[in-house]
């Protein structure tokens, strides 16, 4: 029986006596690792002949000490035989991306999910043909319509930026499993501490490590966790294309892991009174928010979420202009596009977005439209700052 997730995030990964009696994991600053003698050097390739997992490192666009410990923390965290860490989550989903589909492959995706990740798919894919077809989120007969005989793979990230919508995982896994279709979840936005997608079948799970891991703002760094047998291929294409990670932000993130629980389970708490306090507002007409009832996949959510997050979407009553002032009254989160940090992070998506309004609305991104991604800040503090924000523009 595996131990609970707090007494992981604080252990896992890491060996319990450290080199010179340090508590904390060293950071390996170290680009190559040196052989005792030519006998060490044919033992480790002989043993990467064999595909067996060295317990050494060779050079540091493979593997380096510290990012093994990390990989071996989230790999814990996931309920995953392995994890391999990567410079930013983008670099894990690409890389996982290109090692499993080529040319002449189909890979499914919902509508709802983050941009960029659709971009790569729809722009770049599809210079090494490689098609890609959007289906609306939780409608299997959609899904079922856009599969093909050379569809590969069903990539989703869940809770979806940034309506947070999710999707039934036990009825996905039936459907991909009859059609022999891998699977892969950003599940970023969850968390382990929320959701552990592989204990519904899913085959692959990435995280963005910059986000709720990492926890402090101060690291890029991501992660694909899975079987060993399913990231071996992967394990080689990072060590050709170089997107690993560095020992430094291996070490931050080794930090930023041990309050994982503690911070998740804070913002989780935050995030359902401000998705609350923000419903009953009459300056905002609607909120986006997996814990309300009033939201799309509330019946999904609460039996396979285990917390709600600490990202909140919302829609201020009125135009963009309105919108930003509201934003730009608030005294307390600081405004930017990334998420699930200790400092709590605001941002109106329209304002980033660079297409026209009739394009940006086209994509789902109204222009009154406002991300919040609460901190650990205190929660009475958080509703104060929004109540006196949204009684001005009101």
């Amino acid at each position: 029986m595996s131990k609970p997730l707090s007494t992981q995030s604080v252990h896992a990964g890491e060996e319990k006596r450290k080199p010179y009696g340090a508590l904390t994991t060293p950071v390996a600053q170290s680009s190559t690792f040196t052989f005792r003698d030519t006998v060490e050097i044919l033992e480790y390739m002989q043993d990467k002949a064999n595909g067996k997992k060295p317990l050494r490192d060779e050079y540091g666009r493979f593997s380096n000490p510290t990012e093994r410990a990390a990989e071996g923390k989230i790999a814990a965290l996931e309920g995953g035989e392995c994890a391999l860490l990567f410079a930013s989550g983008m670099s894990a989903i690409t890389t996982t991306l290109l090692t499993l589909l080529e040319s002449g492959d189909h890979l499914i995706m919902p509508r709802e999910g983050f941009y960029i990740t659709r971009d790569f798919a729809r722009a770049l894919l599809s210079r090494w043909g490689i098609e890609t077809t959007l289906v609306p989120i939780n409608q299997p007969e959609a899904l079922l319509s856009a599969i093909r005989p050379e569809t590969r793979l069903f990539f989703a990230d869940i809770p979806t930026n940034p309506y947070l919508r999710m999707l039934d995982l036990a009825q996905l896994v039936k459907i991909a499993r009859q059609h022999n279709i891998t699977t892969i979840i950003d599940s970023t936005f969850a968390t382990p501490v929320n959701l552990r997608p592989l204990e519904y079948g899913i085959d692959l799970v990435i995280q963005s490590a910059t986000k709720y891991l990492g926890g402090h703002n101060d690291l890029l760094a991501g992660a694909v966790i899975g079987s060993t047998q399913a990231l071996a291929d992967i394990e080689k294409v990072r060590g050709i294309m170089g997107g690993v990670s560095n020992p430094h932000d291996a070490y931050l993130l080794l930090r930023g892991i041990k309050t994982l629980e503690l911070r998740v389970q804070r913002q989780n708490e935050t995030g359902l009174r401000v998705a609350a306090f923000l419903e009953t507002h009459p300056a905002v007409s609607r909120v986006y928010y997996p814990g309300l009832s009033s939201h799309p996949d509330y019946s999904i959510t609460k039996a396979q979420l285990s917390g709600y997050g600490g990202v909140v979407s919302f829609e201020i009553d009125g135009d963009f202009e309105k919108t930003a002032r509201f934003i730009d009254l608030l005294r307390l989160p600081y405004i930017g596009l990334t998420l699930g940090g200790v400092e709590s992070i605001i941002h109106q998506p329209a304002a980033h977005y660079s297409l026209e309004p009739v394009e940006r609305k086209a994509a789902g991104i109204m222009d009154n439209l406002v991300r919040y991604s609460l901190g650990i800040e205190n929660a009475d503090d958080i509703l104060e700052d929004l109540d006196q924000a949204l009684a001005k523009i009101s």
